[in-house]
């Protein structure tokens, strides 16, 4: 039963009013209802596949596509087919995951590799784009147009596959940085490349001068790279002022300058990609406090961003067109994993030395993902006609190529023996800011195979202020003596200067890298 309120003087339309809203507001709370209960059981199914996806070998975000096609029109039926929301919601997706990626990337690990990566990223793009463009043109016979946007589209590689593949196959230090690094870069350059291209093509104007074009590229990546070091370098400085004390919020707050970075590079248009990227890479390395709430926090909102992008791309997907879909996907996947990809590896990498085992390596990981699959939407968004099936072969494409790569890839990386002078520092360490009385509070954790174990605590050689105030070992605590000899499994309490910081971590992941002998002898 329903209670119309009167109002005075309001008269019989303001009881309409207020009857409405008293019967909406239910509906409305149910309506949420049935969305959260929706959104949290896809959550945990989501959560539970990645344990399926580690035993069976299958991508995570195979599953994930999975979800949303049974959720879809043609299974248990939600609608969704706003491919201008899912360009939105997946630009937004891709700027965390990229945040992700940044922030967990150790400098070390990718210094050596930016040149390379970088090549990769424009040039190898390019060369990625004219041979796929090709084969559409005269193997499939499509327009001129439509082959270099397809070409476009499928030249990204993902950062979400790259990042998942690089947790789970060991590989060289230079090899895993490139493929971070060009997964983290060549996002930006190939979005303006399908921006362009879609928009000229809507228009009906084509792309006008490729020399105009590259140069707008180089500006808008430019300028992005400025933008993203400024707002990383000052953020982080901002941060760990105003939010040092706070772990939770000194992570939200890192993150915060991330979405800043790509927001402020966007409005003045440059690359948000490449400036997000960027951003998150220098506060990651900035030996700023709670680096691992910071990591943890980042990984989780990396993975929420990917299972919602994954089944978002999946329940906008319409499966009824993807049979006539998949011997163009085919052509233009086998196109792109056997000439395409190796080309332009070989064109980016031979100027640098790379060998031809790495460059093999990187040919076979160059991943697609989410990303050709939200850049599919692009045309759509743009008003280019007759181009939406396009969404279908890409969909189609990532799926069979994912399959085929993603399981095979430690394989390829043990045949061509690149999986076993990899590099790990098994060491977990965590700081905590006492600003007041300038200094730190180290957590170290000594890992299963860390030369850390042995080693007497004087043999640390720790800088001057720095020493090993507690030790946790099997649940029992206590203060160490100079002699005591460290084991794995070991939990340090380290309290050092904040002026020493930077010099006591570094010390602490050399002798665990290279054991008591650490400065003497060169690293493994």
């Amino acid at each position: 039963m329903i209670t119309t309120l009167g109002l005075p003087g309001a008269g019989m339309s303001s009881k309409v009013a207020v009857d409405t809203v008293v019967t909406a507001e239910p509906d409305n709370l149910h309506a949420l209802s049935i969305a959260l209960l929706v959104g949290a059981a896809v959550l945990i199914v989501a959560i539970a596949a990645v344990r399926l996806s580690t035993r069976s070998g299958l991508p995570s975000l195979l599953i994930y596509l999975a979800i949303g096609l049974v959720l879809g029109n043609r299974g248990l039926g939600i609608d969704f087919s706003d491919t201008e929301l899912t360009q939105v919601l997946g630009y937004a997706a891709l700027v965390l995951i990229l945040t992700e990626g940044g922030v967990t990337t150790k400098w070390d690990t990718i210094r050596g590799s930016l040149a390379p990566a970088a090549a990769l990223a424009t040039v190898g793009a390019v060369v990625s784009i004219a041979v796929v463009a090709v084969a559409a043109r005269f193997v499939l016979d499509f327009s001129w147009n439509t082959a270099l946007l397809i070409g476009a589209i499928l030249a990204s590689t993902d950062a979400a596959a790259v990042f998942a593949v690089l947790r789970k196959v060991p590989l060289p230090r230079h090899v895993s940085g490139m493929l971070e690094a060009e997964s983290g870069f060549n996002d930006a350059p190939v979005v303006i490349i399908v921006t362009a291209l879609a928009t000229g093509s809507a228009a009906g104007t084509g792309v006008g001068s490729w020399w105009s074009l590259a140069a707008l590229i180089t500006l808008e990546l430019v300028v992005g790279t400025i933008v993203g070091l400024g707002v990383g370098w000052l953020g982080g400085k901002l941060m760990a002022r105003v939010a040092g004390g706070s772990s939770a919020l000194f992570a939200i707050g890192v993150m915060s300058v991330s979405v800043l970075a790509y927001a402020a590079a966007d409005v003045v248009h440059a690359s948000g990609f490449i400036a997000c990227y960027l951003a998150s890479l220098v506060l990651g390395n900035m030996g700023l406090p709670h680096r691992a709430p910071v990591a943890g926090f980042a990984t989780a909102l990396g993975w929420l961003a990917q299972i919602g992008l994954f089944v978002m791309l999946g329940l906008l997907a319409d499966p009824r067109g993807f049979p006539s879909q998949i011997v163009p996907a085919l052509v233009l996947g086998l196109v792109l994993l056997l000439l395409a990809r190796p080309l332009s590896v070989l064109v980016s990498c031979t100027p640098f030395g790379i060998g031809w085992r790495t460059q093999g390596f990187l040919a076979w990981a160059g991943l697609r993902g989410a990303v050709p699959v939200v850049l599919a939407t692009v045309p759509m968004t743009a008003g280019t006609q007759g181009v939406e099936w396009i969404f279908n072969l890409v969909f189609v494409l990532v799926i069979m190529f994912t399959l085929v790569q993603a399981p095979t890839l430690p394989w390829v990386a043990h045949r061509l023996g690149l999986d076993r002078a990899h590099h790990t520092y098994d060491l977990a360490l965590e700081a905590t800011p006492f600003d007041d009385i300038g200094a730190h509070l180290l957590e170290v954790t000594v890992g299963p195979r860390s030369r850390l174990a042995g080693v007497q605590v004087y043999e640390l050689r720790l800088p001057p202020g720095a020493n090993v105030a507690l030790v946790v070992r099997e649940s029992a605590s206590f203060v160490p003596k100079e002699t005591t000899p460290l084991r794995r499994g070991d939990q340090l309490l380290i309290v050092t200067p904040a002026t020493a910081r930077a010099a006591v971590e570094k010390r602490l992941r050399a002798v665990s890298l290279q054991g008591r002998l650490a400065g003497w002898s060169s690293p493994d």
